[in-house]
């Protein structure tokens, strides 16, 4: 009997009335090689974890698609472009995408965002030929990045249902009024989606999940699951803002077969 430490990543699967031949998680930091800071399964390459590590969680992860298709890296900049192919590319980071979201409609690889507080926003129609993935911060919200992840779907919005993942409480997130005013400014509904700080004076506490189903609903997407979870206040999630940035990034991966 082997006492090596079982490192299969910990997932959330999303509970939403997708086709049978989507497929989507969230992973969480539960279990994997990764150590300190970044414990216990991080794939990210960019946040000062043990290149090593983040390689084995990454091969990790890819067991999990079942086949070990390729996976679309992206270089996430809080913005509102799609990545809508899957480019020929080496291993250069410079060479990865610049994208917060990316559609798929074969089996020829998986979309993948990676979060820490962020919301991601799953994708697929009803018919199970498009899915996609977002990255959804608030400055991704305000920009316009689901708005964006749906037009690439290129699928009338009463086809499309969506999955809120793992992301940061309306309790734990506290924004200055630069951030009100980006949303409340273009959307006066939006106002709904921010209460009053209660620990400093001119400041709100923001609701992601309620932001991102206003801007949904206002696309004529009304199947939208999830949005329970708080990255911030649950230990089994990685956390900017908790941890003071120093910190993993947890993986929401969607494909088709």
């Amino acid at each position: 009997m082997s006492d090596a430490p079982d490192l299969t990543p910990t997932l959330i699967t999303p509970d939403w009335p997708a086709p049978a031949n989507v497929h989507a998680f969230a992973t969480t930091r539960e279990t994997g090689p990764s150590q300190g800071a970044f414990a216990a399964f991080n794939v990210a390459t960019h946040v000062g974890d043990n290149a090593d590590h983040v390689a084995l969680c990454r091969r990790l992860l890819a067991r999990q698609t079942g086949d070990e298709r390729p996976f679309l890296w992206l270089n996430q900049t809080h913005g509102a472009r799609v990545q809508q192919h899957y480019p020929r590319r080496t291993a250069l980071q410079s060479e990865i995408p610049e994208a917060d979201a990316a559609v798929a409609d074969s089996a020829d690889y998986a979309c993948v965002v990676l979060t820490a507080d962020c919301l991601p926003v799953f994708f697929c129609n009803r018919t199970g030929t498009r899915v996609a993935v977002a990255h959804a911060g608030w400055r991704g919200l305000a920009g316009g990045v689901l708005e964006a992840t749906v037009a690439a779907l290129n699928t009338p919005t009463e086809e499309i249902i969506a999955w809120l993942g793992p992301a940061i409480s309306n309790a734990q997130f506290e924004v200055g009024p630069e951030v009100f005013d980006a949303f409340v400014a273009v959307h006066p509904e939006a106002e709904d989606a921010f209460d009053l700080s209660p620990y400093r004076l001119g400041h709100y506490m923001a609701d992601l999940y309620r932001l991102a189903r206003l801007r949904l609903e206002r696309l004529g997407i009304d199947e939208v699951s999830g949005g329970h979870f708080c990255t911030a206040s649950e230990s089994r999630f990685y956390s900017y803002r908790r941890d003071n940035g120093q910190t993993g990034r947890m993986a929401s991966v969607i494909w088709l077969d």
